[in-house]
């Protein structure tokens, strides 16, 4: 049999694995040991905290099972280590992140891994097929467990309850593992018949998250606990600020509904606390990213997500198709909400009004939910029918961001303010913010693209939502704002290049009549028009220009804005006339140079009355003949079938003439 253990010779490998654990009685579990330019010394972490996705690397070198527990610990002699860089060990071995600087410390990495037991191709540590050891990693045939052998498997592992066994219980109790469920190992159980099949009969489970909200009324919010090395502590963020995509994080892992808010409070009684990465949580499993050092603190991560509601596949947090909580998450069918339905909805999201509802409101009025709009949750409303459908036939919801501008001359320009946590604040930029973070803001008001923004003081000292600029680029603005109180006198104003309204366009005739046609006006040939070009008063001054069906018939026609509005004379209408006009506002405003563009407005060109009257006088004698044509060519016909010897004459001297 050929495997690699650590401090083990194997049968293909002359030589030791350099990379060990130590002090413990399992080769895995122990004081992290590496063997680095021919020398073995302690491991400690190079450049941030150890968490559990940097535990697990381990484990998969040592060829051990999940990664169940891991700190950084102190105590030891002050002697040279060896620095490993955790950026680096997800990707590459442990061995190949080793920096090659030597230092000297009185800490070491402390790692445990499951011994015999772990789970496979899953979504995190505590999900995927169960493999166990028998001098290799075998699979765990299906009927091979019962709920009790789960239950031991899960806590080996440092997971939560089992949630999910699937090709496990055999109708006849003819498991593999006869578990009493106080086991502290799986293989602590008795068992009796083969456990070694292939992967595709093997045993899939899936381990709650040792993960709670604990203080509300509702499973779904409220301070956030994590059980690692055995005990419940209070989480708080670790490395980082918390941000509300970190939330969504630990709202996921709950199976709870969409992240409404969460950030740290303080005011706890100064105890033990898990540390949690922030940035790690967005791509692992909140237990995954637990730091394992002691530490205390009176603070705390509070978190709140929606209880029975949620949107998913969506954009950002306030769009995707709904779903609603019913023993288990299903879909919201079409024409199940109406539009106070849908602000109910985004109301309990922490999102702004909706913008786009599809497949929801029903011709008939038959809605599954009859809402009032005064409600604080959708499920408070009155419903009728079943809402259970597919995927496909879900409704499609997108709220607005609670986001806005205020104090500007547009709702594109001025001082960014967001609600959260129901309440509207000025947002500041906890770090350097630039056009690229400005330019998040315009996308999430649909406001065109930056032209300035940046951070400006002056303001009354009063409380503010931060906002981290190096997640907007990737996230929606609410997604990254910080919850900690704080105040500030400074503010971030933007601008965007939608600042100005867009202007109208009109046309009317100055010497004739005219006729209204779809999308545009029919106007007579040879007759005078104009074209209105204006706006609504915003700014002062700015001009006007015209696009014209033709260039030499704009003969770049721009004219300045006198109260708001310019107008263009044309005067002979001809054909080249024909086609669409419309109108750009151009201004400078804040030292920059902006336009807006109204809608199109199409000319259709018509004969003037002369010309109709002349075409009658020409065209009326002409049909006076056909149809005198037609009536003698019908006598003669009807005549010719009664006297056809007479034709015959009358035809033959025709012809002879």
């Amino acid at each position: 049999m050929t495997f690699l253990c650590a401090g083990v010779l194997s049968e293909n490998n002359s030589t030791e694995e350099p990379l060990r654990l130590v002090g413990e009685a399992s080769r895995c579990a122990g004081t992290v040991e590496v063997k680095h330019r021919g020398e073995w010394r302690r491991g400690v972490e190079a450049s941030y905290d150890w968490d559990l996705g940097d535990i697990a690397a381990v484990c998969r070198d040592l060829d051990c099972g999940s990664a169940v527990s891991g700190e950084d610990r102190q105590g030891f002699p002050h002697s040279p280590v060896w620095s490993i860089r955790l950026d680096c060990v997800e990707k590459s071995t442990v061995t190949e992140c080793v920096e090659r600087t030597d230092s000297s410390s009185s800490q070491a990495l402390e790692v445990e891994c499951s011994d015999s037991v772990r789970l496979v191709s899953g979504s995190g540590l505590c999900s995927g097929s169960v493999q166990i050891w028998n001098q290799s990693w075998t699979w765990l045939c299906e009927e091979a467990l019962d709920l009790q052998g789960a239950e031991v498997l899960c806590r080996e592992l440092g997971c939560g309850a089992p949630s999910l066994l699937q090709g496990a219980v055999s109708p006849l109790g003819l498991q593999t593992f006869h578990c009493e469920g106080h086991e502290s190992a799986l293989m602590d159980c008795p068992r009796s018949t083969s456990g070694t099949c292939s992967s595709g009969a093997a045993v899939n489970l899936t381990c709650s998250e040792p993960l709670r909200l604990v203080g509300e009324a509702s499973r779904c919010a409220g301070t956030v606990e994590v059980k690692h090395r055995g005990e419940w502590r209070r989480g708080v963020e670790a490395s980082g600020p918390w941000v509300l995509r970190a939330t969504a994080a630990v709202c996921r892992d709950l199976d709870c509904g969409s992240a409404v808010s969460g950030g740290t409070r303080g005011g706890f009684l100064q105890s033990p606390v898990w540390r949690i990465r922030p940035d790690c949580v967005k791509k692992s499993t909140v237990t995954e990213c637990v730091i394992g050092t002691d530490s205390s603190s009176s603070q705390a991560l509070e978190v709140e997500c929606s209880d029975s509601v949620r949107l998913v596949s969506g954009s950002g947090l306030c769009s995707g198709s709904v779903q609603i909580w019913n023993q288990s998450w299903t879909w919201l069918c079409e024409e199940a909400l109406d539009l106070q339905g849908a602000e109910v909805l985004c109301r309990e999201l922490g999102c702004g009004a909706p913008s786009l509802l599809q497949g929801a409101v029903s011709p008939l009025g038959l809605q599954t939910f009859h809402c009032e709009g005064h409600e604080s949750a959708l499920m408070d409303c009155p419903r009728s029918t079943s809402w259970t459908c597919s995927s496909g036939a879900a409704v499609n919801l997108t709220c607005s961001e609670p986001l806005r501008l205020v104090g500007g001359a547009s709702r594109c320009a001025g001082t960014v303010e967001v609600k959260y946590r129901g309440e509207w604040r000025r947002g500041e930029a906890f770090g350097r913010w630039d056009l690229r973070d400005t330019a998040a803001v315009c996308r999430d008001l649909d406001c065109g693209s930056a032209v300035s923004g940046g951070t400006r003081g002056g303001f009354l000292q009063s409380p503010v939502w931060r906002i981290r600029p190096d997640c907007v680029k990737k996230s929606t603005v609410r997604e990254c704002v910080m919850s900690t109180d704080s105040s500030s006198s400074d503010g971030l104003d933007v601008v965007c290049s939608d600042l100005l309204n867009r202007p109208i366009i009109s046309l009317s005739v100055l010497d004739g009549p005219s006729e209204a046609q779809p999308q545009g006006v029919r106007v007579l040939l040879g007759s005078k028009f104009r074209v209105k070009c204006s706006v609504e008063p915003q700014f002062p001054g700015g001009s006007f220009q015209l696009l014209s069906p033709s260039v030499d018939l704009a003969q770049n026609h721009t004219l300045p804005a006198v109260n708001h509005s310019a107008h263009f004379l044309f005067s002979d209408t001809s054909p080249a006339h024909k086609g669409n006009y419309t109108c750009v506002y151009h201004l400078q405003v804040f030292n920059h140079n902006f336009s807006s563009q109204s809608h199109a407005l199409q000319l259709y060109v018509g004969s003037s009355d002369s010309h109709l009257i002349f075409k009658v006088l020409v065209t009326l004698p002409l049909i006076v003949i056909v149809i005198l044509l037609l009536y003698y060519c019908k006598v003669r016909a009807t005549r010719g079938a009664s006297e056809a010897p007479e034709v015959e004459l009358e035809l033959d001297l025709f012809g002879s003439s």
